[in-house]
């Protein structure tokens, strides 16, 4: 039998890793890895690595810190998307409710198309510009 490689996690660069990692982690529900939660008396935070687990404690997302981080032109093609999440909902007034609350963890809009009958979705940047889909599935 073949032995492949196991996907542990994906990595978004960012120059703000507590803060991007607040947003995945308040608007996707996970936790901190053990030890990469923010410093609880006020001292300083300067992690470069970040990781975020699911609630069965799976590694789902992970925050490098880089000097600098050119956002995304998208949808014009000068700084293409290279990545993005995928994030589902399962109706239309939940897909609005995320969208909001979205926005009020510091996302901003970038595509509207919660009309479209076949696929209602909203494609948003993160507070680091990276581009994510929210939609109906």
């Amino acid at each position: 039998m073949a032995e492949y490689p196991q996907l542990l996690q994906t990595v978004l660069d960012t120059t703000r890793p507590r803060e991007l990692a607040e947003f995945y982690r308040r608007l996707l529900g996970f936790s901190y890895r053990p030890g990469d939660e923010p410093p609880g008396d006020g001292g300083s935070d300067d992690k470069d690595w970040l990781v975020l687990r699911d609630a069965d404690g799976t590694a789902r997302l992970a925050f490098q810190q880089v000097p600098e981080l050119s956002r995304t032109t998208w949808p014009r093609h000068d700084i293409p998307m290279q990545a993005h999440l995928d994030c589902t909902v399962s109706d239309v007034d939940e897909l609005h409710r995320q969208r909001a609350r979205a926005e009020s963890l510091g996302a901003r809009l970038l595509l509207d198309r919660h009309d479209d009958a076949a696929e209602p979705l909203y494609v948003m940047a993160d507070p680091s510009g990276h581009p994510f889909c929210l939609f109906v599935a």
